[in-house]
Order: structure tokens, then C-alpha cells, then sequence
């Protein structure tokens, strides 16, 4: 497995909640304490729950049985499933949460590109250098230093905030693919990806105040296609705009739409094991039923 599928990228997450193999379908969770309870909950790790056969998933919650209160998920919008399936696997709750930002390689993707964007890349491309780094490791510690300007510039304090720990493990895991940009040999920011068959999935970016003012993304994201393109990748999946709630106007999302030819939609599902303790546990914790899942975890993103 690769990607979001391998072991270490679920045990690099290990800082907030126990990771738990679904042996059927091949997706993990993250188990986590509930705070002052000692009951267990989980979620899906972050970003999305990904399933090596999606088709074993309602029998993997089964065997869970009641030795969790709940689970919570947000989907991979490229996953083998349909909103039906989701919700025989999932019976308290789904909803179409956010609309991912798809590149298809398959469609010439320079046509649907901003002319924001077609401006900045034309001031990047002469500003900066991108290449392959074949070595990922040899720069873990340029992208420790960039991903720290990254928490400190969005104050970043939930469970993006990896850890130094965290990056070791990502950075030896199979799929992942890394472009840097520089000056004079100088990193200026760099792009991370995981890819997993035909499907190439953006996971992070970070770049140095130098990065930003010269634009570097600008530079990085078209050499990444090309090199996917080449690669024969069909699909590169840009996530969707920051926060919990869809559709708003951020600056990720302008960017990310700026590149995308299409969109697909992942869901957020959960899935209660445990209704008594459930319901006594949300009571304990004062939490209120206006759609938030868990109830009792209301507020921990915010």
C-alpha cells in the first residue's frame, strides 16, 4: 500500500488517537480517548478514509461492535462506494460535506486556468527554479523549517500542526512525491503529494517569506502536473477550501479552483456503536443536537 493506505502515514498521526487497522478493507482509524470519559471514540485519519476495498467496510464497523462509542469520517471522493453504500455502513449520519478540486489529466487542464493564475505563473516561472527532489529525506529538514513558518504565519494549532516525528515517518512512506523550488540553491518552498494508482493527492505545501513574495507556488504547481501528466496520472485531487463549512470565498479555495478542471464531492459520515453511551455522554458533556457529529465533541475544530 501507498499513501494514505500505508501503516506509517496512519502511525504518524499516533500524537492524537491510537491508529486501528480495519483488516477487511484495508482503511484505518484513529482511536481516541474522550476527554474526562473513558470511553473510546475514533476517527477517520486526517485528511480523508481511504479503503483498499470499500466493498468490506459495513462488515469491518460490524466487527466493531460496541468497543467504541462512535465514528467519524470524511470520505476520499475517489472511493468505490456510492451515497447508498455509505449509508448501510454508516447509519446515523451522512452529508455531502465539500467538493474536492479535481485536476482530470485527461482534458487539456491549461483551458480552465484563471487568468489570475496564468499571470502569476508567468511571473514565477522567471523568478524561481522547481525540480523533482529523488531524494526526499536529504531535504526533511528544509521542509521542517518551511512547515514551521507554515504554523506560525496561519496559526495552525489542530492536528495539521505534524510534528517533527510525524515527518519522518511521511517522508519514508511509498507514493510520496516532493518538488522544491529554489534560488541559487536556496529552498524557497515545497510541494507535497502521495500518489496511489492513477490518482495523484495533493497533501501539503509550505514556502518561506521569500517563497511567498516570489510566488513559488505559482512555479511548483504547473511542474507538478507535467510531471504526473507524464507519469500517467489521471487524476490529481487538490482537497477542497480550508475550515469545516463548504463554499466559502478563502484564499486556498481561489487557489485551488484556479487550477481545477472539475470537482467531486466527499462526505462526512459517523456511525454511533454504543447509543446509550452515546446519548449519556453528550447529556455529561452539554453538547447541543443541531447536526455537529460527535455531539459531545462540538467545537473541538474551532
Amino acid at each position: 500500500m501507498a499513501g494514505y493506505l500505508h501503516e506509517c502515514y496512519a502511525r504518524s498521526l499516533a500524537e492524537f488517537g491510537t491508529p486501528r487497522y480495519l483488516a477487511k478493507s484495508g482503511a484505518w482509524i484513529l482511536e481516541r480517548t474522550i476527554p474526562g470519559i473513558n470511553d473510546r471514540d475514533a476517527m477517520s485519519c486526517y485528511p480523508l478514509l481511504c479503503c483498499r476495498d470499500w466493498s468490506k467496510l459495513r462488515a469491518d464497523l460490524n466487527d466493531i461492535g460496541q468497543e467504541l462509542v462512535s465514528l467519524s469520517v470524511v470520505t476520499d471522493p475517489f472511493g468505490d462506494y456510492d451515497e447508498a453504500w455509505l449509508r448501510e455502513c454508516f447509519r446515523d449520519k451522512i452529508i455531502p460535506f465539500k467538493q474536492h478540486f479535481i485536476i482530470d489529466l485527461q482534458k487539456p487542464y491549461e483551458e480552465s486556468l484563471s487568468g489570475n493564475h496564468r499571470r502569476n505563473i508567468r511571473q514565477a516561472s522567471t523568478a524561481v527554479q522547481v525540480e523533482i527532489c529523488r531524494e526526499p529525506l536529504m531535504y526533511l529538514n528544509d521542509w521542517i523549517d518551511l512547515y514551521d513558518h507554515l504554523i506560525e504565519r496561519h496559526r495552525i494549532a489542530d492536528i495539521r500542526q505534524f510534528s517533527i516525528r510525524a515527518f519522518h515517518d511521511q517522508f519514508r512512506i511509498p507514493g510520496l512525491v516532493v518538488f522544491r523550488a529554489h534560488l541559487n540553491g536556496i529552498t524557497l518552498g515545497m510541494l507535497l503529494w502521495y500518489r496511489y494508482g492513477d490518482i495523484g493527492y495533493y497533501h501539503l505545501a509550505a514556502y518561506n517569506k521569500t517563497g511567498y513574495e516570489l510566488k513559488a507556488s505559482f512555479a511548483l504547481f504547473p511542474y507538478a502536473i507535467r510531471y504526473f501528466t507524464q507519469a500517467g496520472v489521471k487524476y490529481l485531487n487538490l482537497g477542497a477550501g480550508a475550515g469545516l463549512k463548504d463554499g466559502k470565498q478563502d484564499g486556498l479555495t481561489r487557489f485551488k479552483s484556479g487550477w481545477s478542471n472539475t470537482t467531486r464531492t466527499a462526505y462526512f459520515c459517523g456511525r454511533i456503536f454504543d447509543p446509550e453511551r452515546y446519548e449519556e455522554i453528550s447529556r455529561l458533556r452539554g453538547g447541543k443536537a443541531d447536526g455537529y457529529f460527535p455531539v459531545y465533541r462540538q467545537g473541538e475544530f474551532e
